[in-house]
């Protein structure tokens, strides 16, 4: 089987017999059922594919959709003039960037349809050239607009400047300004047009970007239209059952364990309130390529628009996730810095978990382990002093859990947590040291969640700290601040936090953590075995 993997070109991937999953059933009711729309989507999760494949159907190259469900709706397969901007593959941190990309496409469109020689404005030229095409072809003009936001993403918050009428303006704004006129010319040019679609990361739309045409239908959380984009769990298993097998002799697992791993691994995202879940496809495919089951999607590149906004954040993660929001708290973006929850949400980091429809809010939270792991490296990167060896840190407390070693774990942890004394010190009101004091813990116990990690986890006498499985131990942990560690211990007791794993065979420990708002560390650690099943 071949994968597709950095291929976008719908021809080449059928014509030299990639696998492709059938989503032309879709593309047949988009076409059919409305005119402008915009779509977003996380990166690599195949907008660049689905514009690809629109263009081919409108080309009316019917050959190449031949065996697909598409094949049987469309009878007429008609030839629309196409007009195709992909702002991939361009750096936009440099004055003058845009404005010669989009002038090339112009020109390049007004050798084949001619120019309005009394103008030199890129919105009128555009309205042109989209006039000619639907009177010279008889057909109305096909706008596929991939990526549109990048130029604006380039340079989001990145402080370039640039000259304008011998004043200095901020790059980011001229680019603004930029797009919105050479995308008002679809109001003006509505009556030549059969079909436009933009897609993107983000939509701006308190930025004035969309203002000049008519606004496009959104389709980012349109419940017909959620799993246009990515795989789907039927998909999955209909289009490779055959590297699910190769993955399970690999290694050595049974067809169930590999769908239970890839499922905790790369799905999980939800795109309408019906939460039909997908799976991130490049992860997939190159899962499948490699027979590795890595942090694919994470490890192609954190947005550096996303970096900038995250330093200028004083909330924390975990006083993020796992909440209730209104829509119009995640899903347009606003161009505030300090509110960057629709740029995580938007970006993919963060995704619906679940629907409250009597008070209309979406509980969000990260879709599966591959992004909560490679997120929280990321955070906790920037968070400790020494980012760089927060990995091998990492797997030194893994094999601390794997062995049992209690005083190898609590020494891993007094030396990272007194790394980041100086943000607790800082911190002069008692309530906001304990907010970073259990930021913190968050960062490190999330670190750790190469096993199963459950924080703040709902039991029927109270909720426990942290629960941390391994194949063959249970840790129970309870902190306090300014306590004392036989305080904690007394907890986990007395609220019968390790009833649940009374029958399980596996090592079990009961942990008491207390730290010292002084310190910033571990003041007492004390831990208790508890008798498995059958001892």
């Amino acid at each position: 089987m071949k994968y597709p993997i950095g291929i976008q070109s719908f021809d080449q991937i059928r014509e030299e017999g990639y696998v492709y999953v059938d989503k032309t059933d879709l593309i047949y009711k988009l076409v059919t059922s409305g005119k402008i729309y915009f779509l977003s989507r996380p990166r690599r999760f195949g907008k660049s594919l689905l514009v690809s494949t629109l263009e081919h159907y409108f080309l009316g190259h019917k050959e190449l959709f031949k065996g697909l469900a598409i094949e049987d709706l469309e009878q007429d397969w008609l030839e629309y003039p196409v007009f195709h901007v992909d702002f991939n593959g361009s750096d936009f941190t440099q004055a003058g960037v845009l404005e010669n990309k989009i002038n090339t496409q112009l020109t390049r469109w007004e050798q084949a349809y001619g120019r309005l020689d009394m103008s030199n404005d890129s919105g009128n030229r555009f309205a042109y050239v989209l006039e000619q095409a639907h009177k010279q072809t008889g057909r109305r003009a096909v706008v596929l607009i991939d990526e549109y936001d990048k130029p604006i993403l380039d340079v989001l918050d990145s402080g370039y400047k640039t000259v304008q009428n011998g004043e200095e303006i901020r790059l980011e704004d001229q680019h603004r300004n930029i797009l919105k006129g050479f995308y008002s010319v679809f109001k003006g040019a509505d009556a030549h047009l059969q079909f436009v679609l933009l897609t993107g990361v983000t939509k701006f739309s308190q930025v004035s970007v969309f203002s000049g045409f008519n606004q496009p239908k959104d389709l980012s959380m349109h419940p017909d239209y959620d799993t246009l984009c990515g795989i789907t769990k039927e998909e999955l298993y209909r289009y490779f059952a055959e590297p699910i097998q190769a993955l399970g002799r690999r290694w050595q697992l049974s067809e169930d364990q590999v769908k239970r791993n890839l499922k905790r691994k790369y799905d999980g995202y939800h795109f309408s309130t019906n939460m039909r879940g997908v799976y991130n496809p490049f992860s997939l495919l190159n899962c499948f390529d490699t027979l590795q089951m890595d942090d694919f999607w994470f490890k192609s590149g954190t947005p550096t628009y996303l970096v900038r906004l995250l330093a200028h954040f004083d909330e924390q993660i975990n006083e993020l996730v796992n909440r209730y929001y209104s829509p119009e708290e995640f899903v347009d973006y606003k161009a505030d810095v300090e509110q960057p929850l629709p740029m995580i949400y938007q970006s993919g980091y963060l995704t619906i978990k679940a629907y409250n429809p009597r008070r209309n809010t979406y509980l969000l939270d990260f879709p599966n382990r591959e992004v909560q792991n490679g997120f929280i490296s990321v955070l906790s990167g920037g968070y400790f002093k020494t980012p760089n060896r927060t990995n091998s840190w990492v797997q030194d407390v893994t094999d601390a859990l794997e062995e049992g070693d209690l005083a190898k774990l609590e020494r891993l942890l007094t030396s990272l947590l007194s790394e980041t004394t100086y943000r607790m010190q800082r911190k002069g009101e008692p309530a906001e040291c304990e907010r970073y004091f259990q930021y913190t813990i968050y960062l490190v116990l999330r670190m750790i969640s190469i096993y199963s990690v459950f924080i703040e986890k709902e039991q029927s006498q109270g909720r426990v700290d942290c629960i941390v499985e391994t194949p063959d131990y249970v840790y129970i942990f309870e902190f306090k601040l300014d306590g004392s560690a036989e305080q904690a211990l007394q907890q986990i007791k007395e609220k019968g936090y390790a009833k649940p794993y009374q029958n399980d065979s596996r090592t079990l420990y009961q942990v008491g953590v207390n730290l010292s708002s002084e310190t910033g560390t571990i003041a007492e650690f004390l831990s208790e075995r508890l008798l498995v099943a059958g001892e």
